[in-house]
């Protein structure tokens, strides 16, 4: 099929999963792999080829840089002892673990090691489209965990592919392997957001700066490619380090940009992926001979099976170790179930089983390539479409502890951060020449958005109270006969008291405006309307920057998470957008 074809068959499809998944109540990468499959039926589609290039050098970059730049840093650096052994360690155990079953069918040992580092690592955007029901502690370790396990598993991957060529393989070079792998993607990621934030700190065009960070992931990944080191752990590192640096380096209107085009581009490659994923899995099963399916098949529950067991036993083998000292909140066994069944597989795994050379061959049936993709499509498959649809009711059956942190937090930064510009007003508006009218117009409106911060807070937690309460109450089975009252609604605004510059506020300033310009007697010596939106423009705006002073310095004292300055930052973009105004693009 032509270019413009394939395309258009994409995008249907992307329309098709993302509008019928809502009405199915099911997942949308889960039904996008379905109607994959569905087309891998007509055998003009299922020629529609994977190239593994196109995964690793064109959609990966992408999605893992926007990945990195969505993750919390303050999470990662806290759950490193986490992190740590379960991309490195736990990917190697699982390659070994499935490379010693797949030996059981038959399997060279070569062969089998080439499938395990295939389907070793959890897949990033399969973890970000799937896990969101899990708490979010645990969600970002599992991000945080997927994004840098490709590294580990492509260094695998490149020592069992020598030993499947005979090439001699040694220590050293492991160890060499290893090194370059990891410390030359580190140096080559942090060198491309250094000089992305060389070059981006003076410039204030938002079509510079988007362009620039388009870049950024495939320039990272290009340098660490030509220094043979790994390209995914640099394109990691250019993201985490963009991530810390972004409002430095960017403008509201940038950000505002970039957080409505990132996603969305994501999202469809991230669709295209998950249907392109069907499809290849109808071209290998029909590209193997009838009598080895039977086998295959085996060997890919046996292998989807040994991935579960060995994550699991990881899991509870060094739960000891990975957990900080009276930090249990996620320690127990049930929690580890939850963990091992969101490990989910993806496109990287699929990308490396087609990077497996058409010269890997043995003795035996089991020994080629065709035999490598068929397993690693078999466990991709078994991880969405069994995985993912357990994966909801394991955690309802968990009952995790409520993760309420990001919340508080948020809500902790409003109240701070309303409250420094409020404290700060008087010298601000002196400083910015603010009338005395203007000034206490914003002290009002900031005193209505303080109260209004302390409500909302109050909400959550007395909703979060009575909660508790009910609990204890049905696990004593004794009722209390307290009567609690009813449970506002998070976020539910009080009703708001007729304050000046409300609605008659608004009639009086249209009146004025009008007599302003009719009237013949204008009194110059008074302050126009122009003149006060100007004065309460530059006020807002100043007070902005101010917020957004104690918002970063709150983010580096880590007295709130990465997402949620995030957050608050779209909020505060958008309000000085409002403000200044959309910049036209030329």
């Amino acid at each position: 099929m032509e270019g413009l074809e394939i395309t258009v068959l994409l995008g249907l499809a992307i329309l098709a999963g993302t509008a019928l998944a809502p009405r199915l109540r099911v997942a949308t990468p889960l039904l996008l792999v379905v109607i994959g499959l569905l087309l891998g039926f007509v055998p003009a589609l299922r020629e529609i080829q994977l190239p593994p290039e196109t995964v690793l050098l064109l959609f990966l970059p992408v999605m893992l840089f926007w990945e990195s730049l969505t993750t919390s840093l303050r999470a990662i650096r806290r759950s490193l002892r986490y992190i740590v052994p379960m991309s490195t360690l736990l990917v190697v155990a699982s390659a070994f673990g499935v490379a010693w079953i797949a030996t059981l069918f038959g399997m060279p040992w070569q062969t089998g090691l080439l499938l395990g580092a295939a389907v070793a690592p959890p897949d990033a955007t399969a973890v970000a489209a799937l896990g969101h029901l899990l708490p979010q502690r645990m969600f970002m370790k599992l991000k945080a965990e997927s994004l840098t396990n490709d590294g580990t598993a492509l260094v695998v991957y490149a020592i069992a592919l020598s030993l499947a060529l005979g090439e001699n393989v040694t220590g050293w070079s492991i160890t060499a392997s290893v090194l370059i792998s990891y410390l030359g993607g580190a140096a080559a990621g942090i060198a491309v957001a250094a000089l992305a934030y060389l070059a981006l700190r003076s410039t204030r065009s938002t079509l510079v700066i988007n362009i620039t960070l388009l870049i950024v992931p495939f320039l990272a990944f290009l340098l660490a490619e030509l220094v043979e080191a790994s390209g995914v752990l640099a394109v990691v590192f250019a993201g985490l380090i963009v991530a810390w640096t972004h409002s430095r380096i960017t403008t509201a209107a940038s950000r505002r940009q970039a957080n409505a085009a990132w996603p969305f581009g994501v999202y469809l490659l991230n669709g295209a992926l998950f249907v392109l994923i069907g499809l290849e899995v109808q071209y290998v099963v029909n590209d193997i001979p009838g009598r080895l399916i039977g086998t295959l098949l085996l060997v890919s529950v046996a292998a989807w099976i040994a991935l579960i067991v060995v994550r699991y036993l990881f899991l509870l083998l060094f739960a000891p170790f990975s957990h900080p000292a009276g930090g249990q909140l996620f320690g127990d066994n049930r929690a580890r179930i939850v963990n091992t069944m969101a490990g989910f597989r993806g496109a990287v795994s699929l990308a490396i089983a087609l990077s497996v050379p058409v010269t890997v061959n043995g003795s035996g049936d089991l020994s080629g390539r065709d035999a490598i993709v068929f397993v690693t499509a078999g466990v991709i498959l078994l991880s969405l479409l069994v995985q993912g649809p357990l994966l909801p009711a394991i955690v309802r059956w968990a009952r995790l502890p409520e993760d309420a942190a990001a919340e508080e937090e948020y809500e902790l930064a409003q109240r701070a951060i309303s409250g420094a510009a409020l404290a700060a007003l008087d010298d601000i508006a002196a400083e910015h020449g603010i009338s005395a009218d203007v000034r206490d117009r914003a002290r009002r409106e900031g005193y209505e958005m303080l109260e209004l911060a302390n409500a909302r807070a109050y909400a959550r937690q007395r909703q979060t109270d009575d909660a508790h309460i009910a609990e204890l109450e049905t696990m004593l089975d004794e009722p209390d006969a307290a009567d609690t009252g009813p449970v506002p609604e998070i976020g539910e605004v009080p009703p708001r008291t007729t304050t000046v510059g409300s609605a008659g506020g608004g009639t009086a300033a249209a009146s004025a405006l009008q007599m302003l310009a009719t009237s013949d007697g204008i009194d110059l010596t008074q302050r126009s309307p122009i003149q006060k939106y100007e004065e309460a423009t530059r006020l807002r705006l100043a007070l902005l920057d101010r917020k957004r002073a104690v918002l970063h310095r709150m983010r580096r004292e880590g007295t709130i998470d990465d997402l949620v300055v995030r957050r608050i930052e779209a909020h505060l973009d958008l309000e000085e957008m409002r403000l200044s105004g959309i910049e036209q693009l030329d």
